[in-house]
């Protein structure tokens, strides 16, 4: 890995950092990272961390353009979300925001995540159980829970979160969560309502998903949709204006080359993934030229 890249991932570990109480605390944070890990690539003591730790690490600080050399547009969808993350975190309110895949939800969550302090982002998953929910937030909030019973962990997270100014949760693909999991949260909203800011962000896929629920009785079902506001907060499709934003942000300006990839991803719905693709596609094939 080059100087260069590694200088970036630094300047992003330490805005990374400066969001928690401590480098310690930091450090719990990260998956597969260890205090002393992070005071060496600090330090500048560099000769001992491979190249796949920096690329951990950068991945999780969002040094998104790290290596890769692409840019982050704000879109539609990437100011939207920022809009109702803003909204949630000042106003300590619940939103289930819900887009296409691919239109860049993550994106605007992590950045968000990684510009304001006492946000916390949660990578859902369909095999969690309430322990690894629980034990999720424990980590992504920055402190050690081997040994602690799940209750004890729920209860620390929810203490400290309702000691902080102005905390905001976010659970990324929270269509993903079995209904176990589902129910646990609504025990976690009702000791945190009015303290503490929560979005959902997912797929339509929840939308029926929740009116299954609803009209079926199930347990749950309602409540969850109630502490939402009975609605979704939907994102705006990507449009063909980003598409042409994100070619010429990443070096591609040539006329006949953003239209070959608006072309190519439309019938894809213009899903980031693929604009992605083709921008690096159009690029390689001047390139060769």
């Amino acid at each position: 890995m080059k100087s260069n890249e590694k200088t970036a991932i630094i300047e992003a570990l330490k805005k990374y950092i400066a969001r928690y109480p401590s480098q310690a605390r930091a450090a719990e944070s990260l998956k597969g990272v260890s205090a002393a890990t992070l005071s060496q690539m600090l330090n500048g003591k560099h000769d001992n961390i491979s190249a796949e730790m920096w690329r951990s690490v950068a991945s999780q600080v969002a040094a998104s353009t790290t290596g890769t050399g692409w840019q982050i547009v704000e879109t539609g969808a990437f100011k939207e979300v920022n809009m109702a993350l803003a909204d949630a975190q000042d106003y300590r309110r619940v939103r289930w925001i819900v887009g296409d895949a691919g239109c860049g939800k993550t994106t605007a969550a992590t950045v968000y995540a990684n510009n304001n302090r006492e946000v916390f982002k949660v990578l859902c998953d369909e095999d969690m159980r309430k322990g690894d929910f629980v034990r999720e937030i424990a980590r992504v909030m920055g402190f050690k829970t081997k040994g602690m019973r799940i209750r004890d962990i729920l209860n620390t997270s929810i203490d400290r979160l309702m000691e902080m100014e102005s905390p905001l949760l976010i659970f990324d693909e929270g269509d993903k969560l079995n209904d176990n999991v589902f129910h646990y949260f609504i025990n976690i909203y009702n000791r945190l309502e009015g303290s503490c800011g929560i979005v959902f962000m997912s797929t339509s896929y929840i939308e029926q998903r929740i009116e299954r629920g609803v009209n079926g009785n199930r347990k749950g079902y309602n409540e969850i949709y109630s502490r939402i506001g009975r609605k979704f907060f939907e994102l705006e499709p990507t449009s063909s204006d980003d598409v042409i934003a994100l070619c010429q942000a990443n070096g591609l300006t040539e006329i006949r080359s953003i239209s070959e990839v608006i072309k190519s991803t439309e019938k894809s719905d213009f899903d980031l993934r693929c604009v992605k693709g083709a921008i690096h596609r159009e690029k390689r094939l001047i390139a060769q030229d």
